[in-house]
């Protein structure tokens, strides 16, 4: 007989957050109304930012920072292939070119050192990702665009509440992008996303080109799409966020009970948290080079586990298809070890304690 299942994460639903959805049902405005706009001051002035533009999802949160900096046919973006192919798809669809960059094992980050020796004549951006809440090395990223006169994008999505070398991650770049899918540190109850910059002219493109490229009702002055996010998800969002900071430091804390857990356990690697960073912890990844029977074992028992992510993003089919196959060492050791295990803010100790038991119940057998 299994016990109480665990799942991998659980989406917090209140009072607040139902009233706050049927407060917008009832109003019949639905798009373009005052949730929207407050969401993007609130999380704005969470990240520590100027502005915050929203869009609705992180993918075309993604996409709106990448064309209002001007990436385009030609331009070479370096990225990380050690993350969700919603990091690249946005520079294809923008006629950019993708170059990948390997990742350092401990931080399941991109290298620094090895964006050094990608760039060419036709860099025009570097967009590193967050992955799993951990920051990647932003102070040498920032000094090398800064060097090579690049655009710096941070793939945020994964990172609410992150912070590395004393800032939060939403101001360490030109610009940093967000997604509110259900799984992460905080939602909308669907999907939806979120831009912040510190630089004027960048959020008023942004926010042009996510209104069809309007600058005003009937005028179009660039070419644009519907990003829009709705009222209905704002509204959930804005309730979520007063969370926010409570749920990041309780992620921090049960992923601090499973590293004491498995402290001095050789047969899995557990997350690294650097010196100069704040992990925020959207989902605990360790890594075992028996994963999927692992996984296999856990769910036998009940609890339920992830691979974020099992292909990387230059070994997609559709990768390999438009672009020149490359090899990156790190990245492919990466993929075929993670395993994410259960975390959200409400998982007891004694949920966690279950799983590392079971863990070690695995290696024993």
């Amino acid at each position: 007989m299994i016990m109480g299942e665990i799942p991998l994460c659980r989406m917090y639903v209140d009072d607040e957050i139902k009233k706050a959805a049927l407060d917008v049902l009832d109003s019949g405005w639905y798009v373009k109304g005052e949730n929207a706009n407050a969401l993007e001051k609130e999380f704005a002035d969470f990240c520590n930012a100027k502005y915050g533009v929203s869009a609705s999802s992180g993918t075309t949160a993604i996409f709106l920072a990448l064309q209002a900096l001007g990436i385009g046919k030609g331009d070479e973006v370096i990225v990380p292939s050690a993350t969700f192919i919603a990091t690249v798809n946005p520079v294809i669809l923008l006629g950019g070119t993708p170059v990948f960059a390997d990742i350092d094992l401990t931080t399941n980050t991109m290298d620094p050192e090895e964006i050094k020796h990608l760039i060419s004549s036709k860099t025009k951006a570097i967009m590193p990702v967050h992955l799993y809440g951990h920051p990647a090395e932003m102070k040498t990223i920032m000094d090398i665009a800064s060097d090579h006169d690049l655009k710096v994008i941070a793939d945020a999505c994964q990172a609410h509440g992150a912070m590395a070398f004393g800032h939060k991650v939403g101001t360490i770049a030109d610009a940093a992008c967000f997604s509110y899918f259900p799984s992460k540190n905080m939602t909308v109850a669907g999907e939806g996303g979120m831009v912040t910059t510190n630089d004027p002219e960048l959020a008023k493109s942004m926010s042009m080109i996510k209104d069809h490229g309007r600058k005003d009702k009937h005028t179009s002055v660039m070419l644009g799409f519907n990003f829009r996010l709705s009222e209905l998800h704002a509204a959930i969002g804005r309730v979520q966020l007063k969370h926010l900071s409570d749920w990041v430091e309780a992620k921090r804390k049960n992923a601090s009970h499973y590293n004491e857990l498995l402290s001095g356990f050789e047969k899995i690697i557990t997350p690294t948290e650097k010196s100069w960073a704040r992990h925020a912890y959207y989902v605990y990844v360790i890594k075992s080079k028996k994963r999927d029977e692992l996984a296999e074992h856990l769910k036998t028992k009940g609890i339920f586990t992830g691979v974020h992510y099992p292909i990387p993003v230059h070994k997609q089919p559709f990768i390999l298809d438009v672009l020149p196959e490359v090899t990156l060492e790190h990245t492919e050791e990466w993929a075929e070890s993670v395993l994410s295990l259960p975390l959200d803010p409400q998982i007891s100790f004694e949920e966690i304690e279950r799983v590392v038991e079971e863990i070690k119940n695995f290696y024993r057998g």
